[in-house]
């Protein structure tokens, strides 16, 4: 008989079982059908997933559940990035060793996921720190050696004092390290590189290619890479320092060289380490630049400092015009060439530190319309187009007409039987530094020898494996210490030799995870060649946005790498990307600081809503919203609402509460309503099917107006959740299906003692079936049960997606094709009698419009009635 209430807790453990028996979600089990690779980012093995999770993997696992049901063969697989400090961390503070730690929080994490109801293909299952894992990522290092894509060199490094590790530039926050929080020093040592530069190029143009990747990564990955086409510029000095008579600056803006009124140069500069050879003033500036980090976010945030050398150098145009010589910390050693012109007028970085030093600013570029003799700088300086003014042969030109002048001319003047000035193009990018100084990682595959140099560990030795016995008594390298892991024979002579004791960023783990997925259990190669060509590139990655320069440039650039050292032959790695917003919560604090969530109760009264702990009553102040977070104990622990409400209403409220893109405000009131539609769902479709149809009843001829009507609405539900998911729009496409179900409702109320039709009949069974199979991919366990109640055999999970009768929505619902500028960019489905307002919205919020319009105002807004729309700008 069946149960009045949907019992979550019986279901869902009976269904997961089912579906793990049937072994439904494993990948390659049909290679005849089209491929498709959703991949969610892998988490860290913290030991507990958070909200975060659920929405990210819940947004995947739609994704993979409609795609299995459109009739892909869907790859969607599950590992871990397991390496990395905060397991060192424990090991330090609870005596247990990293991999002890690490494996038991994926343990407990990998049961919390598969609490979800997730359709992943856990045979896939991968950990970093698996040696089967990292002993092919050390395959990889090795190979990309011997394609020249790596290097090792000496190099100013960011040095983590606390965590005894290098930093790379992006892990500095406000000249910190961004998990210590120390500030950091910047030290000379000799490390591995990735040399990603090689590539700077190619990841450049590779963007425009990713056209279903958020407009906004692409911009962050753009600037991060940060082409610029300028000149190198060399200044005489005015007095030969030793042999040294010049010095040498890029410069994307020669036209404001007439504005130019010093020349900086970095601390680690030859010419700053010359003069501080014999100035220890100077030498002390020096070594304050050094405890800034060099990120470009500590530059640039830093306060203006310099010192003046002494020395002068020549102006380009005229050798009567001496500009003073400062060190600066805001100059960069490795952009450029470590010196810089100062054109205070026109850069506000160049201006902070004019005033410092009274240095002035002479404007060289006025805005048209502005009379020049009126142009003042003092706090703001000017960095917009106009025309030259100031400037000797160049006034009155634009600002690229007096790039290509002044560049011209420098181009033709000699300088010690040189060319003054020559053209080049530059990038921000640096080579990517993979060398750390701890235990917890992959160990890098190389040899030192004393006679041989540094010799790649033969490919039969490989893994080369982390040593158990390691202690974390004191700070620093634990392989540095270890009595014999780091001695062994060099390969080539024999002799005494020394591992490589640095291990790779964690970031190199999690570059190329994406491809081990397809051929995980490969002990020979990182992956099969076929395997990698049958999988990649991954045609959905989601996660957040917090990993737009980091990982994904990272990953693109591993693609590349992989592609020219033998493996696989793609350079983009990922076609498509979405970035999920975050889960908030309100924040609470009582008298003795944060609590959380379920340590208080709520009041609603005349003065509205009011929160008091459940301890003592005593009145705890409502915060604002913001991300989870434990330090302000506003969390909420998934386990707690499965345990509450099921895992299929957690999945529900995540995914409808708010567009996915967005941050979702967790509210227990939500979470009810969702609870509130899984079981309103239970009910609609056993009181559908008690006047349904049979299973296998044949469609009848002819449908009478009662059945035709709920046929409409179940065909428009379907093609509108269908294109909502498509475009991952989840929220939208639940709005939706609880719409339909509002509608079968209101067909079942008009319902009369005196039955159905067998025509009602055969459209209630089809408005039920397909009800259940639209809401599956969101709540799979309910939706298995419904499936199961109206007397299917089969699974859900394995059904084909419901298929819209166009017939029955030709009237409701029309395919229009948008056009920017006569190219179409996006296609809409809106209602046949839509106004030109309502297709307008629809056109213009579209990602591939927005792409186009670029910003720009929209000229011409042309719609063709039930044909085109052309956007005009």
């Amino acid at each position: 008989m069946r149960a009045e209430r949907y019992n979550f807790a019986a279901v869902e453990p009976k269904w997961r079982k089912i579906w793990e028996d049937a072994q439904v979600f494993k990948a390659g089990a049909h290679p005849e059908k089209p491929k498709y690779y959703v991949l969610e980012m892998f988490p860290y093995p913290s030991g507990r997933i958070h909200m975060g999770h659920v929405r990210n993997y819940s947004m995947g696992d739609v994704i993979a559940r409609f795609m299995r049901a459109k009739g892909s063969d869907v790859l969607h697989p599950m590992g871990w990035d397991a390496f990395g400090l905060p397991a060192e961390n424990a090991a330090m503070q609870g005596k247990r060793h990293p991999a002890e730690w690490t494996y038991a929080n994926i343990a407990s994490m990998r049961a919390q996921l598969k609490s979800l109801g997730l359709s992943l293909d856990w045979s896939r299952e991968i950990a970093t720190c698996d040696p089967a894992y990292y002993g092919r990522q050390q395959q990889l290092f090795l190979d990309f050696l011997r394609a020249g894509i790596v290097d090792r060199k000496q190099s100013k490094v960011n040095w983590d004092p606390v965590d005894h590790t290098v930093l790379a530039n992006e892990q500095v926050i406000d000249g910190r390290g961004w998990r210590s929080g120390a500030l950091v020093e910047q030290r000379d040592l000799t490390q591995w590189f990735f040399k990603i530069t090689d590539y700077s190029e190619d990841l450049l143009a590779g963007l425009e290619t990713l056209e279903r990747w958020p407009e906004k990564v692409r911009l962050m990955q753009h600037n991060w890479i940060g082409r610029s086409e300028g000149l190198l510029l060399r200044f005489a000095l005015a007095s030969a320092l030793g042999e040294a008579r010049e010095i040498e600056v890029f410069t994307t803006r020669p036209d404001t060289l007439f504005g130019a009124k010093f020349l900086a140069v970095a601390a680690d500069h030859p010419l700053a380490q010359s003069l501080a050879a014999d100035n220890a003033a100077l030498g002390a500036f020096i070594d304050e630049c050094h405890q800034m980090g060099t990120s470009v976010a500590a530059i640039e945030t830093a306060e203006k400092k310099g010192f003046d050398t002494g020395l002068k150098v020549r102006h380009p145009f005229d050798e009567n015009w001496l500009l003073p010589v400062y060190v600066a910390n805001f100059v960069l050693m490795d952009y450029g060439t470590g010196a810089i012109f100062g054109c205070p007028a026109h850069d506000q970085r160049d201006l902070d530190f004019s005033r410092i030093f009274g240095l002035g600013a002479t404007p060289v570029v006025c805005p048209e319309g502005v009379d020049p003799a009126s142009l003042k700088v003092t706090d703001e300086a000017f960095e917009g187009e106009g025309r030259l003014i100031n400037s000797d042969f160049l006034d009155g030109l634009t600002v690229a007409e007096a790039k290509e002048a002044a560049a011209s001319r420098l181009e033709r003047t000699l300088l010690f039987g040189a060319p003054q000035g020559k053209r080049k193009v530059n990038y921000k990018l640096r080579d990517w530094g993979v060398s750390r100084q701890r235990y917890w990682g992959c160990p890098i595959p190389i040899i030192h020898c004393d006679d041989c140099g540094a010799v790649p560990v033969p490919s039969a030795d490989l893994p080369v494996t982390l040593p158990e016995d390691v202690t974390f008594d004191q700070p620093g390298n634990p392989l540095d210490r270890h009595p014999t892991w780091k001695h062994v024979a060099c390969p080539n002579c024999g002799k005494p030799a020394r591992r490589e004791t640095d291990t790779m960023d964690t970031f190199v783990d999690s570059s190329w995870y994406y491809a081990r997925f397809a051929d995980p259990h490969n002990a020979s190669a990182p992956a099969d060649r076929e395997a990698l060509r049958r999988w990649l590139p991954v045609d959905q990655y989601i996660g957040g946005i917090e990993h737009a320069i980091l990982h994904l440039l990272y990953s693109r650039f591993f693609a590349r790498a992989m592609r020219d050292s033998g493996h696989g032959d793609i350079a983009e790695p990922f076609s498509g990307l979405f970035t999920q917003g975050m889960v908030v919560h309100e924040t609470y604090k009582g008298p003795e600081g944060w609590v959380s969530p379920a340590e208080i109760r709520f009041e609603t009264n005349e003065k509205g809503r009011r929160a008091f702990l459940i301890e003592d009553g005593a009145e705890v102040v409502i915060g604002s919203i913001e991300k989870m977070s434990k330090s302000k104990k506003n969390t909420v622990d998934p386990d707690d609402i499965i345990a509450s409400y099921g895992a299929d209403t957690a999945r529900l409220f995540v995914l409808s509460d708010s567009p996915p893109d967005r941050d979702v405000i967790w509210s227990d009131e939500g979470a009810q309503g969702a609870w509130r539609f899984v079981q309103r769902l239970w009910r609609l479709t056993g009181e559908a099917g008690c006047v349904a149809a049979p299973i296998d009843a044949p469609a009848p001829a002819q449908f009478g107006e009662e059945a035709t009507r709920l046929r409409q609405a179940t065909h428009r539900a379907v093609a509108q959740v269908s294109e909502n998911i498509e475009r991952l729009r989840f929220n939208s496409a639940i709005a939706r299906i609880r719409e339909f179900a509002n509608e079968l409702t209101t067909a079942l109320d008009a319902v009369t003692e005196e039955g159905v039709s067998d025509d009602l009949a055969f459209a209630f069974r089809e408005a039920a079936e397909k009800l259940i199979l639209l809401v599956a991919p969101m709540t799979p366990h309910v939706a298995e049960e419904c499936w199961e109640d109206l007397g299917h055999e089969d699974l859900a999970a394995q059904a084909s997606w419901p298929v819209a009768d166009p017939t029955l929505i030709a009237q409701e619902l029309i395919s229009l094709p948008v056009q920017v500028n006569g190219k179409k960019r996006a296609e809409i489905l809106v209602a046949h009698d839509a106004d030109e307002a309502t297709v307008r919205a629809e056109a213009l919020k579209q990602e591939g419009v927005q792409r186009a319009l670029e910003g720009r105002p929209v000229k011409k807004f042309i719609l063709v009635p039930k044909r085109i729309v052309n956007v005009v700008v």
